[in-house]
């Protein structure tokens, strides 16, 4: 897949993006340059684009993410968020190529899914179409949330074997259920 420059005319067309939570005082002197439809506005900068908007994750035929700022609190009063990205941070989307791989975060029990143009992919990573990325995100918010699936598994640390797994899960092409069955 060739990679493409991003801008203000196209890095809406079936794109990955991470926007960066940013203060709503960054917009306050700038020109709203569109609206959308479902209510999201956007500023362009020459370096980037700045997305007001209530709703993120799957936005028409992209895929943007908001990062929260866990530095500080952020003064956003509503349900919408302000975020910021790069045209640099685009990269392109579609359904059948693989383009992304995992990361888990055990502290905060969650998993994320990046892009492989992103300057954290290492080729170690495994990458998965965004079919199978979804469906392995399902199942490790599932070890995370329940315990049931630890019955009867020979480890008496839940959060040593869930560890195990999720990593296993996630750097190599197994199934839950083959590497549960190393654990009976």
């Amino acid at each position: 897949m060739p990679i493409e420059t991003y801008n203000k005319t196209n890095f809406h067309k079936h794109t990955f993006c991470i926007f960066q939570e940013v203060d709503f005082e960054l917009i306050k002197n700038l020109k709203l340059n569109f609206k959308s439809k479902s209510g999201s506005s956007y500023y362009f900068v020459e370096n980037g684009v700045y997305r007001l908007s209530n709703h993120w994750s799957r936005v028409a035929n992209c895929k943007w993410r908001l990062d929260k700022n866990l530095n500080k609190q952020i003064s956003n009063s509503t349900r919408n968020k302000l975020g910021f990205a790069k045209w640099s941070d685009f990269y392109a989307d579609n359904d059948y190529e693989k383009l992304y791989f995992l990361e888990a975060n055990f502290d905060f029990k969650s998993v994320n899914y990046y892009h492989k143009q992103s300057e954290n992919y290492s080729s170690d990573k495994i990458i998965r179409t965004s079919t199978e990325t979804t469906k392995l995100i399902k199942q490790i918010r599932t070890l995370f949330e329940e315990t049931t699936w630890a019955k009867y598994l020979n480890e008496e640390n839940i959060d040593v074997l869930r560890k195990e797994i999720i990593n296993r899960l996630i750097n190599s092409n197994q199934s839950f259920q083959e590497i549960r069955r190393e654990f009976l």
